[in-house]
């Protein structure tokens, strides 16, 4: 049977289980918020870790706090940070949208083994959150974590795919294929033509990205309850954001308005704006790798993913794309999330927002599902693709639409003539033409010559 002992707050006594290194406000909140059993990611957490961490050092430099016990507290909150303690966060993201109930966890569980390891009781109130608010941390961490996961986890995993795309662009350059528009054929294009033109969403993206950085990485810390920044420090979070920057190498700055930064949550919405662009972008991607990949027999069959594993319960033999599957609905996921992190950032009443942890969440969910999802999507389906060749060229030959090549020479409606010929009688459209113009089979074939016609521009 569980053990438990006796944890005090302002509200009175309550029982905690024995082993937990947390204390009434946790337990309170635990018995709250029994929604979902979604609790606050690794990530959220590892910053929560770091802004405690900031925090005291700041107080026992502005000498607020006392070196012995700042020095614990810097101790706990850096074993928090690295996941040390992460099953002592037991909190749901459904619960008080100031998401007060998390920061206290922070506050005692740091508060337990700060004391423990100094031998002196350190409060969770009065030392751990000394100079913050729950209204001023929960915004900072939800930057922080946004900040630390987009620069250390997605901008270098979608450079990755970036370069795989380019890679193999660049080895199939001469594959030239039917080019498709409303899914019918039209004129051919390069391969490489096609890849690079995925490789620059992803540029795109990256660039998005970078640009709103520096908004989401404008911190609010100092603000305290309502942005006046009571019983803070007036240079408190400029200082934090300092001390932030040099423990993380990123260039956290000090939000000049926080009152901008308590009651809305605009650069989380902004961020998650250009998450679910990149999510479009990766799933205009995945499916054109499907379509691709259709068949082997009765689809396009243009291109083989990697065969990864059986794809179906009854019907031997089959494999399914199953990379551009998994990777599309990361994308649906993360337009999901972007619609509640909308709807949250609208929640901001007047001083403060209330759906802090909602938005924390679906964030961190979507930045660290496209991350893996891109990494998986370069190694295992962009770089191992094989091309079909023998099918490419196949479908080549009997487009009609190549006779848009002759439009200059001999005008649209006879042009017209010919493709209807061509694909009526199943020809190729250099045999028709011959028969249907003056133009000698040589001339013909320079024309329409499959590779010429991707370099763009009349063909002289």
């Amino acid at each position: 049977m569980t053990e438990f002992r006796t944890e005090k707050d302002s509200m009175g006594e309550l029982k905690v289980p024995a082993g937990a290194f947390y204390g009434a406000q946790t337990q309170r909140a635990v018995d709250n918020f029994p929604v979902s059993g979604l609790r606050v990611p690794r990530s959220f957490i590892r910053a929560l870790g770091l802004i405690k961490a900031a925090c005291a050092e700041v107080n026992r430099d502005l000498g607020d706090m006392d070196a012995k016990t700042a020095e614990a507290i810097i101790g706990a909150a850096d074993e928090v940070s690295a996941g040390a303690y992460d099953e002592h966060f037991p909190i749901d993201i459904f619960q008080t949208g100031s998401g007060t109930s998390t920061n206290m966890n922070a506050n005692e569980v740091i508060a337990y083994v700060a004391s423990r390891s100094s031998g002196q009781k350190i409060h969770p109130n009065d030392h751990v959150n000394m100079g913050q608010s729950s209204n001023d941390v929960i915004p900072t961490a939800i930057h922080v974590s946004a900040t630390l996961e987009t620069a250390g986890s997605l901008l270098p995993a979608l450079e990755h795919l970036k370069q795989v795309i380019e890679k193999r662009a660049n080895e199939l350059d001469e594959v030239v294929k039917t080019g498709r528009t409303h899914l019918m054929d039209a004129m051919p294009v390069r391969m490489s033509q096609e890849l690079g033109g995925w490789a620059a969403q992803i540029e795109r993206g990256i660039e998005r990205l970078k640009a709103v950085l520096p908004r989401i990485s404008s911190l609010v810390q100092g603000g305290t309850a309502v942005g006046t920044g009571i019983n803070a420090h007036a240079d408190f979070g400029e200082r934090v954001a300092r001390c932030l920057s040099h423990k993380t190498g990123e260039a956290f700055s000090s939000n000049n308005d926080k009152f901008e930064g308590l009651s809305a949550q605009d650069a989380a919405v902004e961020l998650s704006g250009q998450l679910k662009t990149i999510a479009t972008s990766l799933m205009k991607i995945s499916n054109d790798l499907r379509w691709m990949n259709s068949g082997p027999l009765a689809g396009l069959g243009e291109i083989a993913l990697p065969a990864l594993q059986p794809g179906s319960s009854i019907m031997p033999g089959k494999v399914n794309p199953v990379i551009p599957e998994s990777m599309a609905m990361v994308c649906a996921q993360v337009i999901g999330n972007d619609a509640a992190i909308t709807i949250g950032g609208q929640s901001g009443n007047f001083q403060l927002n209330v759906m802090l942890p909602v938005i924390a969440y679906n964030l961190l969910q979507s930045i660290e599902i496209l991350a893996n999802g891109s990494r998986m999507l370069a190694d295992k389906a962009m770089a191992g693709f094989t091309v079909n060749r023998d099918n490419i060229n196949a479908a080549l030959d009997r487009n009609p639409i190549l006779v848009t090549a002759l439009n200059p020479v001999i005008g649209y409606e006879l042009g017209a003539k010919i493709a209807k010929t061509a694909y009526a009688e199943g020809r190729a459209v250099i045999d028709v033409a011959e028969e249907m113009t003056d133009l000698p089979r040589a001339e013909l074939q320079r024309l329409l010559a499959p590779y010429g016609l991707t370099l763009g521009g009349i063909q002289k």
